[in-house]
């Protein structure tokens, strides 16, 4: 079952993280490591401008998704890079959220836990739709019910290809056509 998030738990998750952005920043400088504080800034920086575009795709459904997964206590660590900027878009974000939210749980029940499972996700928009990379490195355990996911039959709307299935990668791209 989604959790329903309000406003002040959205806020929380988001103070802690970033005290924690900033005590990094201060311990690097506390140890004059400078070059490490500066490499976290830049990371921070990169990470909110991902924010900022991912925000102004005009898929409010699946950017909430993509910006509160890592509070979700999933067994993995998601990233996300959008490649261009964007004004509105048009495509079927409640499929797409459904279904990424779907592959989010079966990804969770099919890897190890408390390992180094990583998912990345680059969307890279183009003049007849949007392409999805999903890009996942980590121990998955049962392959079975990745394979049953990726069997089942998907929506018209959506192209889903399998680029590469091992016990440690998996890498799938997903195209969805403009309205």
């Amino acid at each position: 079952m989604e959790k329903d998030w309000d406003i002040v738990e959205v806020l929380r998750h988001s103070r802690h993280d970033w005290l924690n952005r900033l005590q990094l920043i201060k311990g690097n400088l506390d140890l004059n490591r400078l070059d490490r504080a500066k490499a976290v800034i830049d990371e921070i920086v990169i990470e909110a401008q991902h924010e900022s575009k991912l925000s102004n795709l005009n898929c409010p459904l699946f950017a909430s998704l993509l910006l509160k997964s890592n509070w979700e206590g999933h067994s993995f660590q998601l990233e996300y890079e959008v490649l261009q900027e964007s004004e509105s878009l048009t495509f079927n974000d409640c499929l797409l959220t459904n279904w990424t939210n779907s592959f989010f749980g079966c990804l969770n029940s099919a890897i190890e836990a408390f390992q180094e499972n990583h998912l990345s996700i680059t969307i890279d928009l183009k003049a007849e739709g949007v392409r999805f990379f999903f890009d996942f490195s980590g121990i998955i355990i049962k392959n079975e019910l990745i394979e049953k996911f990726l069997n089942d039959p998907k929506s018209s709307e959506m192209d889903l290809v399998v680029k590469e299935f091992f016990e440690n990668e998996l890498a799938l791209e997903v195209f969805m056509p403009f309205k």
